[in-house]
């Protein structure tokens, strides 16, 4: 029988999962928030901040599922940013081909698929409410468990929306890491983050029952706390690039 795991915010939490760290996402929306960022950008440690402070204002994990996404292109102006990759640059223009946008930047914060300049403001708060208040279109299951130096992940998904080109995507996250800037337009400076992803997964098709699973062992990354560890699990319609659904799990225990 499935019990409720607070996961240290709102009692009221409707994320279900097992004392083997499970989850289950919950009948109304959760707002995937991807910040794209980059320790070579002077202008992106307010947003880092304003991302890593979102549980402290009520933001958990039943309301938003943040993603940090570190872009390479920034890399040219004197300090390489260890944990961009290009990957994380191609899904950010290709969210913003999608939206009909022709341009990318740092720091931008993409809300459910589409570009959000609002975030530092009281408007994210009520655009968040607006998200959470739909029903979901997606309903996912994850699972974690950390053995032999690897983290197993399980992933499965059942998309709602008949017509959907719906794919699959998780995410290792890392969080409470931090970057001593040596050169470039951060230089001297400590930067500190959260929900950074290291691992990407992803596209997985789904069948035509609509459905769909992943199963992978991941290595985290070297010296990376247990506790630091998560994985967020997104289910998108590639035409459009709209979440349907996400979900975020952290290793038990943290």
């Amino acid at each position: 029988m499935r019990t409720l795991i607070a996961f240290c915010i709102a009692a009221t939490m409707t994320i279900e999962a097992h004392a083997a760290c499970n989850a289950v996402s919950p009948a109304h929306t959760l707002a995937l928030t991807e910040l794209y960022t980059s320790d070579g950008c002077d202008s992106c440690p307010p947003a880092n901040r304003w991302m890593s402070a979102l549980p402290a204002r009520g933001f958990g994990a039943d309301k938003v599922v943040p993603l940090s996404l570190h872009v390479d292109y920034w890399d040219y102006i004197g300090w390489k940013d260890i944990y961009a990759q290009p990957q994380f640059t191609d899904r950010q223009r290709m969210l913003s081909r999608l939206s009909g946008s022709t341009f990318v930047y740092t720091p931008q914060v993409v809300v459910q698929g589409r570009d959000f300049r609002g975030w530092g403001s009281s408007t994210f708060d009520a655009h968040v409410k607006a998200v959470n208040a739909r029903p979901a279109r997606a309903d996912i299951r994850l699972g974690l468990e950390v053995a032999s130096g690897k983290v197993n992940i399980t992933a499965s998904a059942l998309a709602k929306v008949s017509g959907a080109k719906a794919q699959l995507f998780v995410a290792l996250t890392q969080s409470r890491i931090s970057s001593d800037v040596k050169v470039g337009e951060n230089r001297g400076v400590t930067l500190k983050h959260d929900y950074v992803v290291r691992e990407w997964l992803g596209p997985v098709a789904f069948d035509a029952a609509g459905g769909a699973r992943l199963e992978r062992a991941v290595v985290p990354p070297t010296g990376a706390p247990t506790n630091d560890l998560g994985v967020v699990a997104l289910v998108q319609d590639a035409a459009t690039g709209e979440i349907l659904q996400a979900l975020k799990l952290d290793t038990c225990g943290a």
